[in-house]
């Protein structure tokens, strides 16, 4: 299982009761995963070659990606790399969020469009993108950010006048509109990851009024997708000897 989200660690918990032979591969970019009922591997793989080396090596007959929706170049890789040696694959895949009456989103591409769509200077933007893409933001200095991350960060922020505040969800709408109000935020920047741990910031900015510049998710090559742990628990009991 390729995992790193709420529904990962739901369908680890599924697979260890029912004594599935699995292994949780993360991807390593937060230093306190959260502990898990299966044998954990940490790390990349080294791309294609190196993901269908492991699978080989391991004798995986089965792969269920439930990495973020935003980690599109691990999905593509175990798309190519279980299709090269005929292993079965199934995503497991939240849906994206809608926007609802009374939201003011603005849809874009990619980092680089959610840079452009803000403002030169004067904006306190609420920057929930998690620790990656945030030296992007720099190009526009005139602004205040406020990030949220899981982990402290390791050096100083890249912008001149920026704020991070160390927190793992689930959020509630109530605490995120008061911190939004406590900063003075203006505009909230954040990636379509779906699901429900991360909605609250867009109820809160609906309640505020505020334009929530969307990215939406990246291209990923066409794969089998189900919607919850529970249709891939079944998924396996049809194709795999796991005793569920």
């Amino acid at each position: 299982m390729l995992g790193g989200t709420t529904e990962a660690t739901e369908l680890a918990r599924l697979l260890a009761d029912a004594g599935a032979n699995a292994v949780f591969s993360y991807a390593g970019r937060t230093k306190t995963p959260m502990a898990q009922p299966l044998p954990v591997r940490v790390g990349g793989f080294g791309g294609v070659a190196g993901l269908v080396a492991f699978l080989q090596a391991e004798g995986i007959t089965h792969v269920v990606d439930v990495t973020h929706p935003f980690a599109a170049g691990m999905s593509a890789n175990a798309v190519a790399a279980c299709a090269e040696i005929g292993v079965p694959l199934t995503g497991l895949e939240r849906p994206a969020w809608q926007a609802k009456p009374g939201d003011r989103w603005t849809h874009v591409a990619d980092m680089a469009g959610a840079v452009a769509a803000l403002p030169d200077h004067g904006a306190r933007v609420f920057l929930a993108i998690g620790k990656q893409h945030v030296a992007e933001f720099a190009t526009k200095p005139g602004n205040f950010y406020l990030l949220r991350l899981v982990d402290q960060p390791e050096a100083a922020l890249p912008m001149p006048d920026a704020e991070a505040i160390i927190a793992r969800g689930p959020f509630t709408a109530e605490a995120d509109e008061a911190l939004m109000k406590t900063h003075d935020i203006t505009h909230v920047v954040a990636k379509n990851g779906g699901g429900a741990g991360a909605v609250a910031k867009l109820h809160a900015a609906r309640a505020l009024g505020l334009p929530v510049i969307m990215i939406d998710r990246p291209h990923v090559p066409a794969r089998r997708v189900l919607a919850s742990a529970d249709k891939v628990m079944d998924w396996l009991a049809h194709e795999a000897d796991l005793g569920v």
